[in-house]
């Protein structure tokens, strides 16, 4: 188990953390979310003890140990994928030299009836005990089931690591991590490098292992397979939430509505309140209810609502030019790198308008066609041609990367910007979250996603009619991912999408193109139409989905009958407001009928004969029976 305990972080004046408390249980999955910068990667750090924290405590459990992967890694390795990955089972590796090594000093012993040798003989069982029980016998085994469910071959295995992407190079550092088998995984981003395959067997690893999660993820899809809990950092502050993502979306504004539809009532009785408190403050008579009502508004505690973070990136693509009827044709077309072949006999037509998905394996060839449609790669036989008066926008897989460190933001749009667009500069950055005080900040100190909103910004200088994105949402927030599906949703042009994000690729797209074997297969429908023709989901999957359709009915049942008794309470509070509305008017009417007759009691030369019949007299304890009856119901109400 983990306690953090009002865990403070101040960065440059500013808290990232003020007093924040929670608790980790031994079994909990919980899915970190929050907008870029909101403090997730920070405090990752913390519990594995990279950063400390400016005030507050951390107590973990004596024993537990943590296994961190951070968005980024930055290693020299020497040494093979399967020598690199085995690393991983450094106990284990100890613990067979100790057995070996007392295994063959007994087997030279002859003083089988000494202490020494029965000390020794309890020391290897109790080494071996301990071999078993950290999965010794099985090190090859686990290593090559993880190595291939994370999307590695076995012809990779030998292999040098540094001959793999630094992409590749985040399996393996994952790999160490799964096979160590720490009580407590950290995640920060793990599915940025893994292709689809890759995401769900580790959904499916994740969802049994036997220990606690802290995951950092923006695809909502992998957090609902693999949380149960949800900690929203916003503001400084944590929200805790026992659900996952879907489920804490709904319930969070549910909770907020509720806080709202609370403090709006509240604000109604104080107002009443604080009317009769003003109305009869004066009273003699009334003065202990007055005073009564005075205490009640001291002691009330007053509803806050939650600030909701509201900012987000707004942005439209340019519209796009008008091309030929055929934008990409390829005929018979081979790609590869020297003498190593990635693709091979390809024929890909793609027409005006068309919204193609590229998706599979890494490493099977989908950012090298992109690469060879926007002329970077050229193909080792046959041609790739483009339609006439295309034009194309592309978002590389390491845009961000490839923005220049040492430029500010500001400089970094300036320097590409030309004519009418120029004077829109700040505007635009505006529009992707950065301030003024933000566009004089240098790349290098940008985060992840805030290189990510740069990169997309650089995207509306220009107009074009051919969009091709290579795993943009990398390092995007929820919101920001929104939006930008939203502005592809609006698109106009023909767009090539590459991503792994299942959520983000829903409904953008009308065909899948899948990566294997050096071959492209065509899939029509969007990414899950071709998941489920391509079987990827098993049939635990579908009772999962039977499982979430009843749940969904039983919520809208619960829903429907929460709905019908908070329009029963509204309706009751109405009547309510009605009633005090009508007695209010009523004893405005009695007021001026009281105040008529004082006047025709203080002129009896005016009115000698009512006053000599007793009539005023009668007619003044009526009114003011009437009063004392219509204020006593007013109170009664209001209480």
């Amino acid at each position: 188990m983990i306690s953090i305990n009002k865990l403070s972080v101040n960065f440059t004046g500013d808290y990232l953390f003020r007093e924040v408390s929670f608790v980790v249980g031994d079994k909990d999955r919980i899915g970190l979310v929050g907008k870029n910068g909101a403090g997730k990667s920070t405090l990752l750090k913390i519990l594995h003890k990279e950063l400390e924290p400016e005030s507050g405590t951390i107590v973990i459990s004596s024993g537990f140990r943590t296994g961190y992967l951070p968005q980024e890694i930055h290693g020299s390795y020497e040494s093979s994928v399967w020598d690199e990955t085995m690393t991983a089972f450094v106990e284990q590796r100890h613990l067979e030299k100790q057995i070996a090594d007392i295994t063959e000093l007994l087997s030279i012993r002859k003083d089988y009836e000494s202490d020494t040798y029965i000390n020794l003989a309890q020391q290897l069982s109790d080494l071996t005990d301990r071999f078993h029980q950290l999965g010794g016998a099985t090190m090859e085994g686990d290593a090559e089931k993880v190595l291939l469910g994370l999307g590695f071959k076995k012809s990779d295995f030998p292999r040098l690591m540094k001959e793999f992407s630094n992409g590749w190079q985040m399996r393996v550092s994952l790999a160490k991590i799964l096979l160590q088998k720490p009580e407590v995984i950290l995640l920060d981003e793990p599915t940025n490098h893994l292709d689809i395959e890759s995401i769900q067997w580790l959904e499916d690893y994740l969802a049994n292992y036997d220990g606690a999660l802290l995951l950092v993820s923006h695809d909502r899809a992998f957090l609902d397979r693999v949380t149960n809990r949800t900690v929203e950092i916003t503001f400084g502050n944590v929200q805790d939430y026992k659900c996952s993502y879907s489920k804490y979306v709904e319930q969070r504004l549910e909770r907020i509505e509720n806080q709202q539809s609370a403090f709006e009532n509240q604000q109604k009785e104080i107002a009443q309140i604080e009317k009769f408190i003003e109305r009869f403050r004066y009273k003699a008579t009334k003065a202990k209810q007055v005073q009564s009502r005075l205490k009640l508004l001291n002691k009330m505690d007053v509803i806050e609502v939650d600030n909701v973070d509201k900012s987000s990136i707004s942005f439209r693509f340019p519209p796009a030019p008008h091309s030929g009827r055929v934008t990409v044709n390829t005929e018979g077309l081979s790609l590869g790198y020297g003498n190593f072949n990635v693709l091979d006999n390809i024929d890909f037509h793609l027409e005006r308008g068309q919204r193609v998905a590229f998706v599979g394996r890494n490493g099977e060839g989908k950012s090298t066609m992109v690469k060879a449609i926007v002329g970077e790669l050229q193909p080792q036989r046959s041609t790739l041609q483009l339609g006439h008066q295309v034009v194309i926008g592309y978002y590389a897989q390491n845009q961000a990367q490839l923005l220049n460190p040492n430029k500010t933001v500001f400089e970094t749009i300036d320097d590409i910007a030309v004519g009418d667009i120029r004077p829109k500069i700040r505007t635009i950055l505006g529009s992707f979250l950065f301030s003024t005080e933000d566009t004089e900040k240098k790349v290098r100190v940008l985060s992840g996603g805030e290189k990510s909103r740069l990169a997309l910004a650089k995207l509306l200088l220009s107009p074009f009619n051919l969009l091709i994105l290579d795993e943009p949402t990398n390092h995007l927030d929820m919101q920001s991912k929104d939006v930008l599906k939203n502005a592809l949703l609006q698109y106009n042009g023909t767009m090539i999408l590459v991503s792994h994000d299942r959520d983000f690729l829903q409904g953008l797209t009308e065909k899948v193109v899948e990566f294997k074997d050096k071959k492209m297969r065509t899939y029509l429908g969007d990414v899950y139409d071709y998941l489920e023709k391509r079987k990827i989901e098993s049939l635990n999957e579908l009772q999962i989905n039977g499982k979430e359709v009843a749940d969904k009915e039983d919520k809208t049942t619960k829903n429907k009958e929460i709905w019908e008794k908070k329009k029963e309470q509204e309706a009751q509070e109405r009547k309510k407001n009605n009633q005090i509305k009508k007695i209010e008017n009523e004893l405005e009417k009695l007021f001026v009928e009281k105040k008529e007759i004082e006047r025709k009691l203080s002129l009896p030369e005016d009115f000698a004969a009512e006053i000599a019949s007793g009539e005023l007299y009668a007619a003044y304890e009526k009114v003011q029976k009437m009063i004392a009856e219509k204020e006593n119901l007013w109170m009664s109400l209001l209480s």
